[in-house]
């Protein structure tokens, strides 16, 4: 069981902080009271869903008027559980100004002062979060960041195997049913080898070993596959590295049935050996 609160200052990343754990497998709760995180962990921790043993929640101003007790309930529930961590996410006092005016967006406490304005409201907040943030495992300053290095550094905190950040999805389909819209790049496998002209292969699919054989047992595909892999290994992790959490290729043939499941399958092996976490689908293999 792991369980990461994530608090700090309004407007200094804790929701970015909290999609980037969402993304490499965390279950997220955002804004929740600090009176509830008992009854959530007991929960998660008696469920028998496996995704729910890694959880992320953010825990601020936001879910309470008695910041007191949020700042003791926070420290009273770390300390009776071992596996809680606490990842304090913070930024300079004119930074934070500095994005509320460009986000249009009202400070959560700044109606709850006098005159309402974004500055007092951060230097107030600053002041009542002193105790929870020296219970804090691990601390982020984003006054200089961008998102992806936000995100950078959340992975290298939480993951060993960054990889793992990345979903690779490798979607087989036809052509004639049009190309899939998710897709971030698309290979076309229709100059290969194509086995819906042999009659003994016609009515099968890339699932069966038969099309796979006729397929792969081809100079010009092995070609292709290696042009594509020395293509795909060498910009998979220019994605990882520039933040992306899903890559959707399709492959297509003109049915979707023979080849582009066949080179689909392929890729798949190849990445899922290197350690990514990888999804394949065949979209028209019923068609």
């Amino acid at each position: 069981m792991e369980f990461v609160i994530i608090t700090g200052m309004s407007g200094a990343g804790k929701t970015s902080a909290l999609h980037v754990l969402e993304d490499i497998g965390y279950y997220a709760v955002d804004n929740i009271p600090a009176s509830l995180l008992s009854t959530l962990y007991s929960l998660c921790k008696s469920s028998n869903d496996e995704s729910m043993k890694r959880v992320a929640v953010v825990v601020d101003v936001r879910g309470t008027d008695n910041y007191n007790m949020m700042n003791e309930q926070i420290e009273n529930f770390k300390t009776d559980h071992d596996e809680v961590k606490i990842l304090y996410i913070d930024a300079r006092t004119e930074t934070i100004i500095i994005r509320y005016k460009e986000t249009r967006r009202k400070h959560p406490l700044a109606e709850r002062l006098k005159d309402g304005s974004v500055a007092d409201a951060v230097d107030f907040e600053k002041a009542l979060l002193v105790p929870v943030k020296k219970l804090a495992d691990y601390m982020i300053d984003t006054t200089n960041m961008s998102n992806r290095q936000l995100r950078e550094r959340v992975l290298l905190m939480f993951m060993d195997n960054t990889s793992l950040s990345l979903t690779l999805t490798f979607m087989s389909f036809g052509f004639k049913y049009g190309i899939p819209l998710e897709a971030d790049l698309i290979i076309d496998v229709r100059c290969l080898p194509n086995p819906f002209y042999i009659p003994e292969l016609k009515n099968l699919t890339g699932l069966d070993h038969e099309v796979r054989d006729y397929v792969l047992n081809s100079f010009d595909t092995r070609e292709f596959i290696r042009h594509t892999l020395n293509l795909l290994d060498f910009s998979v992790p220019l994605y990882l590295k520039e933040g992306k959490s899903e890559l959707v290729v399709g492959i297509g043939c003109t049915g979707g049935k023979h080849r582009s499941i066949t080179i689909a399958r392929q890729l798949e092996e190849h990445f899922r050996k290197q350690g990514y976490r990888c999804v394949i689908q065949h979209r028209d293999v019923g068609k």
